[in-house]
């Protein structure tokens, strides 16, 4: 009888645990996470040095700023609920919301993150424009105006929720600068405490508060309870328990983990995989369709050659690229379509219109005509060029990196049928951007993703007084008329005037094939079923707010 009874407690012991096991089995899958992958790493979490997708995805959930851009890239409130600009176009004020908080951190009074006021937005611009904190988005803050006695920026807190910023000269897209991650509210005293090393230790106003972070490893970002925005329903933001970015290096090794249900969600199409998850034309492979959902989206950035038209930085070998029916009949001497279909399984649009590419509201109803497939009018420029079917031309040397190699080979085979001789360098990743930034490249491969939803971004790239290395003009164009369109454009409050003057400068562009457009890329995004409203727009962000998901079952 006592061995009965010793039995039966031992039984209802294993019960309990098993129980108390399959409870906490539960509570812990009912967490969820979102997870994805960045094989590039992360060097920084702070906002001040948020100059790639790498970190900007990152910081986008842990930050926020005065401004930010919806689906459709209109800037919309943030932090600052309002805002007027004054009849001149130089004065902005904004009206902060009176309900943001930081997250709470052991360096706040009671661990309890304090309220935001303009204040802190005065501390956070200055400090991105400080040379002391060397970020790469010094320049967001160029336009803004100076005290001329003290020479500080004239960026002031008129009263705890108001900020005021005055400008030098009327400047169209400041408010969309201003949703770029630099400008992101910091505090002070934190930034005090960690110096450079905010970098690892970031705390901002974000839908995510930061965790922990081993780097090569794993990051780790969680909810924020307090944070301030809803969605159109009243609903508290965000719905995701935590966020967890791992860093596979290989391509490869990272779609499978997303085949496996390990990642959530991947971007981008690359080599080793694209044939076994797309078609020819783009479309998902049978084997995925209902497992895996895939969405498409212009994105702004351009892909294209550039052509150095500075005659001083050429030498003697490659002066041919100085004239313009040379550049033409490149121009005109490939099928990008046929490109697009073999190389790139067609996730981009062939660049048959101008630089600036499909997604901005200026360039939504009517784009430049640009350059298209005509080996026939390649050949006439190459005679006016004095080099009939290529006879006598000298070699053409394009740089670019291992990424896009196979392109460039396309192109160089291409040419070759038409008499236009060209030589492939491949250039390593920092010593190709060092050569581009210092003008020593005669032709070279370039992509430019726009860091604001304003066409004036890709048009800066040909703008005299930003010749590189003190600007983005690459290739040193220098047009008298094309610079005093610019400044107009660029000052000009009336929307439908401005972007009139932005497809004029796109056609200027094209007239004097300073590039070659190559292809407008697509976002393309591969997610889990289980993951809804994860949205996306024309520049690519990540924003994990809104995102929902359904019990996650592989939650570690």
């Amino acid at each position: 009888m006592k061995k009965n009874r010793s039995g039966f407690l031992l039984l209802l012991l294993m019960f309990v645990l098993l129980f108390t096991s399959c409870g906490k089995h539960v509570q812990r899958h009912n967490k969820t996470v979102f997870r994805y992958n960045e094989s590039k790493g992360i060097a920084s979490l702070d906002p001040a040095y948020a100059n790639n997708q790498t970190k900007i995805w990152p910081v986008n959930q842990l930050f926020n700023g005065l401004v930010q851009l919806d689906e459709q890239l209109i800037v919309k409130p943030c932090i600052a609920s309002f805002w007027e600009i004054s009849d001149d176009g130089l004065r902005y004020l904004f009206h902060l919301r009176n309900d943001v908080y930081f997250h709470d951190h052991p360096l706040f009074p009671d661990s309890t993150g304090r309220k935001v006021i303009a204040d802190d937005f005065v501390f956070s611009l200055k400090r991105i424009a400080s040379s002391a904190t060397a970020s790469p988005g010094s320049w967001v803050l160029n336009t803004v105006a100076r005290d001329s006695l003290n020479g500080e920026l004239a960026i002031v807190a008129v009263d705890p929720e108001t900020l005021e910023i005055t400008l030098k000269k009327p400047f169209q897209s400041f408010l969309s600068m201003l949703s770029m991650p630099y400008c992101s509210v910091v505090p002070h005293e934190i930034l005090a405490h960690f110096g450079k090393e905010f970098r690892a230790n970031p705390v901002g106003t974000g839908p995510f508060v930061f965790k922990i972070w081993k780097e090569g490893e794993k990051l780790v970002l969680v909810k924020n309870d307090r944070y301030f925005e809803q969605d159109g329903f009243g609903n508290k933001l965000p719905f995701l328990d935590a966020v967890a970015i791992t860093f596979i290096k290989d391509k490869q090794s990272e779609f499978l983990e997303f085949v496996k249900g390990n990642l959530d969600f991947i971007t981008g199409v690359h080599a080793s995989y694209k044939d076994e998850i797309l078609t020819r034309d783009g479309t998902l492979s049978k084997k995925y369709v209902g497992k895996i959902s895939m969405s498409l989206h212009p994105y702004l950035n351009t892909e294209y050659l550039a052509f150095m038209v500075d005659s001083a930085k050429l030498d003697s070998g490659q002066q041919v690229v100085l004239d313009k029916n040379v550049r033409k009949a490149i121009n005109y001497g490939f099928d990008r379509k046929k490109m697009m279909a073999y190389m790139r399984n067609n996730i981009g649009i062939a660049a048959s219109s101008g630089f600036v590419p499909k997604g901005l509201p200026s360039f939504l109803d009517s784009l430049p005509k640009g350059f298209y497939y005509d080996p026939d009018l390649a050949a006439s420029y190459l005679r006016k060029a004095g080099y009939p079917d290529g006879a006598g031309m000298p070699v053409i040397k394009l740089t670019t990196n291992s990424d896009y190699l196979d392109l460039c080979e396309y192109i160089q085979h291409e040419l070759a049928n038409i008499g236009i001789p060209i030589e492939i360098e491949v250039g390593t990743g920092a010593t190709f951007r060092e050569m581009v930034s210092n003008s020593k490249l005669a032709f070279f491969r370039g992509s430019w993703i726009a860091d604001y939803a304003d066409a004036q971004n890709y048009l800066s790239l040909f703008y005299s007084k930003n010749h590189s290395p003190n600007g983005p003009n690459y290739t040193h164009f220098s047009n008298v008329k094309y610079d005093e369109l610019y400044e107009r454009a660029i000052q000009t409050q009336d929307d439908s005037l401005r972007w009139n003057y932005y497809r004029k400068l796109d056609e200027m562009i094209i007239d004097e094939a300073i590039v070659v457009p190559l292809y407008y890329d697509m976002v393309v995004r591969f997610s889990q079923n289980s993951i809804r409203q994860l949205g996306s727009n024309a520049m690519n962000l990540l924003s994990l707010k809104k995102v929902q998901k359904s019990n996650d079952t592989h939650s570690r």
